[in-house]
């Protein structure tokens, strides 16, 4: 599997709590500077942020690829826009989460969010709504 992490750097710990979730080694970490100037459009931001992602078109679209989200709400939005498109389809992420009790503060690996998934149950779900 490819992380490729928006966010601050993952730890060994964390990479570990990838691979036991998912149950997929993790053969590469890609580490990506995703500071924003709000002063600047975030859409171009984004685009760039992305076009360091030294993925080929093809690896984008059938590579185990999951995605470690900038912290920043709207850069997040925007890059799932844009990983949509070049992907196909919505791709995983991660959920980080503070140790509970933890000094100095530290984040385990909470959970992976399937995004396409939960758009595919959304669809059922509104389908029922119209009665099939």
């Amino acid at each position: 599997m490819i992380v490729v992490n928006f966010s601050h750097p993952l730890s060994e710990e964390q990479i570990g709590q990838i691979e036991q979730i998912t149950g997929q080694p993790v053969k590469k970490v890609l580490e990506i500077h995703s500071q924003i100037d709000p002063q600047e459009s975030l859409e171009d931001q984004v685009l760039r942020m992305v076009d360091q992602v030294q993925l080929s078109a093809e690896e984008w679209q059938n590579a185990p690829i999951l995605i470690n989200p900038p912290s920043l709400n709207f850069t997040a939005l925007m890059l799932v826009g844009d990983l949509h498109g070049r992907m196909g389809f919505f791709p995983a992420f991660l959920r980080l989460r503070p140790v509970k009790g933890a000094l100095p503060p530290r984040f385990e690996v909470a959970e992976v969010l399937d995004l396409h998934s939960i758009r595919e149950k959304a669809r059922l779900r509104r389908s029922e709504r119209r009665g099939g």
